[in-house]
């Protein structure tokens, strides 16, 4: 694939500073049909054709089941070309959310049920580890976002365990800035599928994002100063690697 040696530098660093692939795990990639879950699908299965540790992967899509039926065949084709088995877990969960409940708030409730049937589809599966398409921006994101509005310093962690269901959660793509992920997926040519969600795009998340980028036009390297900071800070479970210079001489060329 255009460019795999790229994304697979950044997914490769990520798994072996913070260990997150053993012998013999069975790992679930969580595919939203997006870009970021779709990168990391196609980043993990070259990793798995050559890593010094054996592991399984399969791939979980759950299916909303919004009013707009989604067509996930291209990615079921795309996981077919990858050698990787493809499930798709139906829910109501757009009903739920939209017709039921009437929230007006729904993302963080929908993430909360999305995840749940995520993380029960992949125990079905035999799966001890899930892995999420949460990239370096996101990091960002998340940290800025949980200061300006919640008024701490926090992210999620780049490696969870969730003892309640007994699975442990690993995020490959945090290194991997988001340019080069939409880079990737566009010269591969991924199947991606639009979301019919109608809260698509409108979130304090996209907000953060458009401000952040706005920002760090006129003070370059604003983000890698943020990820510099989460990491000296080991701020839930970041570790100071010393490796930031590496990324930025990637996304810079």
């Amino acid at each position: 694939m255009e460019n795999i040696k790229r994304i697979l530098s950044y997914t490769r660093r990520a798994v072996d500073d913070y260990n997150m692939i053993e012998d013999g795990d069975k790992i679930a990639v969580g595919v939203s049909a997006g870009k970021d879950s779709l990168t990391l699908l196609c980043a993990l299965a070259e990793l798995k054709r050559f890593y010094p540790k054996n592991f399984e992967l399969v791939a979980i899509t759950v299916d909303m089941g919004f009013e707009t039926p989604m067509d996930f065949s291209p990615i079921g084709k795309l996981c077919e070309d990858l050698g990787v088995p493809y499930h798709v877990t139906k829910t109501e969960i757009a009903k739920i959310i939209f017709d039921v409940r009437k929230e007006t708030n729904p993302c963080s409730l929908c993430a909360k049920m999305r995840r749940g049937s995520l993380h029960n589809t992949a125990k079905e599966l035999g799966c001890n580890k899930v892995a999420l398409g949460h990239h370096f921006d996101d990091v960002v994101n998340t940290f800025m976002l949980n200061l300006f509005y919640e008024g701490r310093l926090g992210c999620f962690q780049p490696v969870t365990y969730l003892s309640r269901i007994d699975l442990q959660l690993i995020r490959p793509m945090i290194y991997m800035p988001e340019k080069d992920v939409r880079y990737f997926a566009s010269k591969a040519e991924l199947p991606v599928i639009k979301s019919p969600c109608p809260a698509d795009g409108n979130t304090k998340r996209a907000d953060m994002d458009n401000l952040l980028n706005t920002i760090e036009r006129t003070n370059k390297g604003l983000k890698y100063r943020i990820f510099g900071a989460i990491q000296r800070g080991e701020i839930d479970g970041f570790k100071p690697m010393g490796r930031m210079q590496g990324i930025k001489e990637y996304t810079e060329e």
